[in-house]
């Protein structure tokens, strides 16, 4: 794997135009820790540096922020005692999930506090009369999922993670994944929240219920929020019926621009897919070569492959959408369509689609934009990425949920210099920003702001509404302590 100097808390001035030195927080002293261990306890307390280090990183390329001292609570109490503390001593507090973010958003860029959920990990009922479930923040979501499937009910949100992923931090950066073409994202399945607010109070945020016009919506500001505003320690989520069956298919073409094309000319036809991914040659060429167990022959020609779903309760109608979508597709010269026939080939299918961010993390230094246009407007944004790629001479490997309009463009390092990386590199990300801006669209589609991408919310936002949103932070959080540094400078 390449090389490169990690971002951490010592050289994070020169990175970040002195931000760090600019908010005044007071440093952990050993009365702090004294009064952390009777909260939580000596076990769940830590100071070890290794311990640390581990909850000091997530998936955003290769920085290091730990906290000064890591805290495991158990539940709401002892999460309000401990933000409270902080509250009165003016300590900052990074709230930590499952680590798997990719925008920095869980890293203790000011020390601190590191307040992680993982023992918060019940789900506590699931209500199959009113199609709902209530959990705690660290819930893993394929956890959930699989619980609830059991009971016949779904939960669609699908975060290539899901594996690891807390269901705390997928409402934090409204999380979304292949489903969310057809199901939604994180925000849409949300009913009620109970949060610990940035002086130790506790809420609900709202009600158990599917309507709700009772004043203003806590419950909805507070999904996307980044632990910006507050630590959510239950959660109350919306589930459905599971469909029973489902048809995949992987779709070949010689363009990406046409595959690209294909995205729209199937929402055009009628159908409403479950599933409509886009991955270019590069991003398959990656998996088949850092990914064991995947044997899908891609022919020499294949620039760009389309996969995708349709799920329901009725498969002859299923055949009949998958004959449409090929017939659409046909007509875009698209190669022979692979249809999976069982259950192991649909699940090579998806594991060659999960696992390429995961063959670009392990093999490469890389960063990784996470841009959303209106998806008529795909081929126009893939093909400025590679235009801007070509001018500041940066390799992209480009796939994502193109049902959504959701482009993920991993920028390579490869054979850059560090100049170059640190130089060249954001003004291209800059340009690609402005970019999918002018094409409607916007700097984040599911991964959130955080650390890396608050320099670029000038481009998506106005002075006007960028301040608006500065007061709501400000608002709840009086003393600027809660997750600090991110989404703003």
């Amino acid at each position: 794997m390449l090389e490169s100097k990690k971002l951490t808390r010592d050289n994070f001035n020169t990175f970040n135009n002195d931000f760090y030195g600019s908010m005044k927080f007071n440093k952990i002293d050993a009365v702090f820790v004294d009064q952390l261990v009777q909260i939580v306890g000596s076990d769940n307390c830590f100071l070890d540096p290794e311990i640390l280090a581990k909850y000091g990183h997530d998936e955003t390329e290769d920085f290091s922020f730990p906290p000064e001292v890591l805290v495991k609570p158990k539940n709401t109490d002892q999460i309000a005692a401990l933000v409270k503390l902080c509250f009165d001593n003016n300590v900052p507090i990074t709230p930590i999930g499952g680590r798997t973010g990719l925008s920095g958003g869980m890293l203790s860029i000011y020390g601190g506090l590191g307040l992680s959920v993982e023992r918060l990990n019940t789900i506590i009922e699931i209500d199959e009369n009113n199609l709902q479930v209530t959990v705690e923040p660290g819930v893993i979501t394929q956890v959930l999922q699989e619980a609830v499937q059991k009971k016949g009910l779904f939960y669609p949100p699908d975060p290539s993670s899901r594996g690891t992923c807390f269901i705390g931090g997928n409402i934090a950066e409204n999380s979304g994944g292949p489903k969310a073409v057809k199901y939604g994202v994180v925000k849409d399945y949300v009913l009620n929240l109970e949060v610990v607010l940035p002086n130790g109070d506790v809420i609900w945020t709202g009600a158990n219920v599917l309507k709700n016009s009772t004043g203003y919506n806590l419950t909805q500001l507070l999904v996307g929020s980044e632990g910006t505003l507050g630590v959510i320690t239950k959660a109350v989520l919306r589930l459905i019926p599971y469909p029973s069956s489902d048809v995949l298919m992987l779709v070949p073409f010689f363009s990406p621009k046409k595959a690209c094309e294909g995205v729209s000319a199937i929402f055009k036809a009628g159908i409403t897919p479950s599933v409509l991914e886009f991955m270019e040659r590069d991003a398959i060429d990656w998996v088949l070569k850092y990914v064991d167990g995947i044997n899908i022959p891609i022919k020499e020609g294949h620039q760009a492959h389309l996969l995708i779903e349709v799920d329901g309760n009725d498969l002859d109608s299923l055949y009949k959408d998958a004959e449409k979508i090929s017939a659409t597709l046909e007509q875009l010269d698209c190669d022979e369509i692979l249809f999976a026939d069982s259950a192991d080939q649909k699940a090579t299918l998806w594991k060659m689609r999960r696992q390429v961010a995961e063959a670009v993390k392990g093999n490469s230094v890389y960063k990784e934009e996470d841009t959303v246009v209106p998806r008529y407007e795909l081929p126009k944004l893939l093909n400025g990425v590679k235009e801007i790629g070509a001018k500041y001479s940066f390799k992209t490997v480009c796939y994502g949920h193109a049902g959504d309009g959701n482009l993920h463009v991993n920028i390579i390092k490869g054979n850059l210099t560090d100049k170059q990386w640190k130089t060249d590199v954001i003004d291209g990300i800059k340009e690609i920003f402005e970019l999918t801006v002018s094409l409607g669209g916007t700097i984040s589609g599911e991964h959130g702001i955080g650390m890396v991408q608050k320099d670029y919310m000038t481009i998506a936002f106005n002075e006007t509404q960028l301040n608006f949103q500065k007061r709501i932070k400000s608002t709840f959080d009086t003393k600027g302590i809660m997750n600090p540094g991110k989404i703003f400078n």
